[in-house]
């Protein structure tokens, strides 16, 4: 098994390509070890002393370092780390645990028209290009013009995302959907 490494725009998160299948449908995300309970996969990873967070993609994971750790001292474990777990036959998920990564229904009834075109716009424009940089950016909410994006992965704590939600998702609400007036992040 051969397991490509990227990098993301975030330089605390490192994207792994195992060559396979991580998840079928949507992401998950764990930012604790405590999370990682319906993934044996996650918990591998968080057994690596330096981990701060695993995001699971269709086909990649995504590692985030605490800024103590250097990625040469943690990079050949969590290599490790996921290609035993491939090796084991375990699964990713474990039971009834479904991936999530969808977006939620924060917003008024009235509002529903605004927010399927924004979902739409999320899925079809954005959601592919952030997943290339090992990310994810799902709906969180809609009140008066401001949306509420959940960032994810290589996304959460990057320091170029307030840029990308500005100039680059704002901007692209705001063009096609006039309605939409200002994007702000939120924590999960």
């Amino acid at each position: 098994m051969f397991i490509q490494t990227e990098s993301t725009p975030n330089p605390a998160t490192l994207k792994f390509l195992p060559g396979q299948t991580v998840l079928e449908i949507g992401t998950a995300d764990f930012q604790t070890v405590e999370s990682t309970e319906k993934s044996p996969l996650a918990a591998r990873i968080f057994a690596v002393s330096g981990v701060q967070g695993v995001f699971f993609g269709n086909d990649f994971v995504t590692v985030t370092k605490s800024d103590a750790t250097q990625w040469d001292h943690i990079k050949p474990a969590i290599l490790g780390a996921i290609m035993e777990h491939y090796q084991s036959g375990a699964p990713v998920m474990q039971g009834e645990a479904a991936a999530g990564g969808g977006h939620a229904n924060n917003h008024a009834a009235e509002d529903e028209d605004i927010v399927r075109q924004i979902k739409e716009l999320l899925d079809t424009r954005v959601r592919p290009a952030v997943a290339q940089d090992g990310g994810d950016i799902t709906f969180h909410g809609f009140d008066r013009g401001v949306v509420y994006l959940h960032m994810q992965g290589a996304c959460a704590g990057c320091p170029s995302s307030t840029l990308t939600l500005k100039m680059g998702i704002e901007n692209l609400l705001r063009h096609y959907i006039p309605e939409v007036t200002e994007v702000r992040p939120v924590a999960a």
